[in-house]
């Protein structure tokens, strides 16, 4: 489809709005040129019903004056009359000139040249000194013969009328059905043409919009490609290229992470072995503060070692977020582990444990399972007060596993809800203990259970004291 748009987006629009107008303007001129028909015709069989009713009525308002003019001088047998007949016959002639000019039909013309032939031989008649009183009675006698044929061609032009009106009605009709059908046949086509550019218009700005919205929620994987107008499809390619720069920007990163992480275990584990041999009395029997010392050193450089994994966790799942070593797992003894490796932890604090597992088996990656569970604990750990308590559950929810981790620290506000999860986020409350916090370990945890198709959310109970945060991951995994 590519090949068919034009080269600005501007063009786009400005074929779309002109393919859309013609079938409306198609429609608007056959709709002027049938109205202007009809007018045109109105008007002109007015005009000629007019004329011809005037003409008709006309024509019979002087044979009556010429019937008058000649009875006068039959009556009273005075020549000198034939003067009044001729002026109103000189009117006859000019309307019968006028007449003929008319749009009659055959049996009128015949009434009408009848009407002018007879009307000539009464004329011949009167003007004629020979004819006899008998016979100029007769021919004026003619006029009733002329007067009925007035009175048919008035009939005719009226019948001329009702067929012009009829015609009319029928053209107007015609027009009407014409219009209607051309507005039923202009429904699907603007329907089509409006529809296929809204497709073509709106497919480009949709990509355009996918992709800023792929780029902003951090998933960089998908190349960009806009197809449309050229303007677009550079404004597409920008886009690939911002791409480009932010994947590059995130590898930076993750090899950053991994490069310092690594650099910070060397010594890291030179201070733990050092700090062990120590509480071990290697070097010499320790004073009972000696011993304090060297329990606090060791805890922090757990601590540290704790961020430190993070950071290497972080940046494995960001390079392998779909690779997992499924098989089956024991969630129970997992927890068990995890807690083992945070009992110092929970000494240094004076917490209460209360763990309670669920007799089930999954079908998970037991490495990812361990540092979900190490981090939410890891988590409590942070947040909950001296001499706290710690409980968590794990509960069969139909085909799922549920994990409940409940401390009674000051626990998640509302603003930070939405954004726990993010890496690096650290939430407006900070947890109690000689090192800060990262940021990664729910990030983590939440790309770990993802990958398994699980969920992991926070759980808002009113009135309640502490933060609680819930697990749920598949017991099987679906067959890719």
């Amino acid at each position: 489809m590519r090949s068919y748009y034009p080269r600005s987006f501007f063009k786009l629009l400005l074929v779309g709005f002109t393919l859309v107008a013609l079938p409306l303007v198609f429609a608007l001129i056959t709709s002027a040129v049938a109205v202007d028909r009809i007018a045109s015709r109105s008007q002109t069989a007015v005009y000629e019903a007019v004329q011809a009713t005037q003409s008709s009525r006309r024509l019979s308002e002087l044979l009556t004056a010429l019937e008058r003019s000649a009875r006068q001088i039959v009556i009273l047998n005075d020549r000198s009359l034939l003067d009044a007949y001729k002026t109103v016959r000189a009117q006859f002639e000019q309307a019968v000139n006028q007449f003929g000019t008319l749009p009659f039909d055959a049996e009128q013309r015949v009434d009408l040249e009848a009407i002018v032939k007879t009307e000539r031989q009464v004329f011949d008649a009167l003007a004629n000194p020979a004819v006899t009183p008998d016979t100029l009675q007769a021919q004026v006698g003619k006029y009733i013969e002329l007067s009925n044929r007035a009175q048919a061609i008035t009939a005719k032009s009226s019948e001329l009328i009702d067929r012009e009106v009829e015609a009319m009605r029928k053209v107007a009709s015609d027009a009407r059905r014409i219009m209607l059908w051309q507005g039923l046949a202009l429904i699907p086509v603007m329907i089509f043409l409006v529809g296929g550019f809204t497709i073509l218009i709106s497919r480009p700005i949709r990509e355009i919009d996918a992709a800023i919205r792929e780029m902003g929620g951090g998933k960089l994987t998908t190349p960009i490609a806009v197809s449309g107008p050229e303007d677009l499809e550079y404004l597409g390619q920008r886009l690939e290229w911002m791409r480009q720069q932010l994947v590059d920007l995130e590898q930076q990163k993750i090899r950053f992470l991994q490069q310092i992480s690594h650099e910070l275990k060397t010594p890291l584990t030179a201070l733990r072995e050092g700090t062990q041999l120590l509480s071990d009395d290697v070097v010499g029997q320790l004073t009972p503060g000696q011993r304090e010392i060297a329990q606090i050193l060791r805890h922090n450089s757990i601590e540290l070692q704790h961020r430190i994994e993070e950071l290497l966790d972080y940046g494995s799942i960001q390079f392998h977020k779909l690779t997992l070593e499924l098989g089956p797992v024991n969630p129970g003894q997992v927890l068990e582990r995890v807690a083992q490796n945070q009992k110092l932890a929970l000494q240094a604090k004076n917490l209460t444990l209360q763990a309670q597992s669920a007799d089930v088996t999954l079908i998970a990656d037991a490495g990812k399972i361990r540092v979900v569970l190490d981090n939410l604990l890891s988590n409590a750990i942070k947040f909950s007060p001296e001499g706290g308590t710690i409980s968590i559950k794990m509960n069969r929810d139909g085909g799922h596993l549920s994990v409940d981790v409940i401390d009674q620290g000051p626990g998640i506000g509302a603003a930070d809800e939405r954004r726990i999860f993010e890496p690096f986020y650290q939430g407006r409350i900070q947890g109690s203990g000689p090192v800060k916090g990262s940021g990664l370990g729910l990030s983590i945890v939440k790309e770990c259970v993802a990958a398994h198709g699980g969920s992991v959310e926070v759980i808002a109970e009113p009135g309640v004291r502490g933060a609680h945060l819930r697990v749920r991951l598949p017991l099987e995994q679906e067959s890719s």
